[in-house]
């Protein structure tokens, strides 16, 4: 079993706009965005043209598939880090399989879907996993994808982690200057990644920035 570390972090409170963006209420009354609205922005543009390529229907069909994928398997990621096992699941267990090598060498969680937020950047969120992977204390984030992906098509999973990074270490006073990313990919060996925070959270707080500018939060 897995060995926890425990930090009294207050609770913050989910809230859905209209319009479906996501904002979250901090036990002070501020209400900052996600930390995955402000990183969808490095994306947005490529997404839309994408849509438009293939049509907003397949767009729809392939987007919707591929958050039920990424919801079972973040899932499965939790059930094994925190109870060592997992249900059975005939339509998922060759993904999930193939990175949970990656997860034994997960130890000392000091957090796993766990809400966080940053006065400093004005952002909120709920992170994966900050645990010592390969032995060195860093934010993780399991992911999952058709296709195997590079380094240069996941700058915004980069910034996302940076920007968790931030907000941990306001929260507990731990600072955390490592980023790893788990990506099980389908019918494919998994990849993973690991990056320096200081190299991405300036590229997060412009992408902060320009939300501010665009919707005024």
């Amino acid at each position: 079993m897995k060995t926890f570390i425990h930090h009294d972090i207050s609770e913050i409170k989910r809230i859905t706009n209209t319009d479906g963006s996501r904002l979250y209420e901090t036990p002070t009354g501020q209400r900052y965005p996600s930390v995955t609205t402000i990183t969808s922005l490095h994306s947005a543009k490529g997404i839309a043209e994408w849509r438009k390529r293939v049509g907003e229907e397949e767009a729809t069909r392939i987007s919707t598939r591929a958050a039920k994928r990424g919801t079972k398997v973040h899932g499965m990621c939790e059930d094994y880090l925190r109870n060592g096992h997992i249900e059975p699941d005939i339509f998922h267990q060759e993904l999930f399989g193939s990175i949970q090598p990656l997860l034994d060498q997960i130890d000392y969680i000091h957090c796993l879907e766990t809400p966080l937020w940053s006065d400093h950047l004005q952002v909120a969120g709920t992170v994966d996993c900050i645990a010592e992977f390969q032995g060195k204390l860093s934010v993780i984030d399991f992911k999952t994808s058709t296709r195997p992906k590079d380094r240069d098509d996941i700058h915004n999973y980069f910034m996302q982690t940076a920007a968790y990074a931030v907000a941990f270490e306001e929260r507990v006073g731990i600072p955390i200057g490592r980023l790893v990313i788990i990506m099980a990919v389908e019918n494919d060996d998994p990849r993973w990644f690991i990056e320096k925070r200081d190299n991405w959270i300036a590229g997060f707080r412009k992408l902060r920035l320009d939300y501010k500018n665009k919707y005024g939060i």
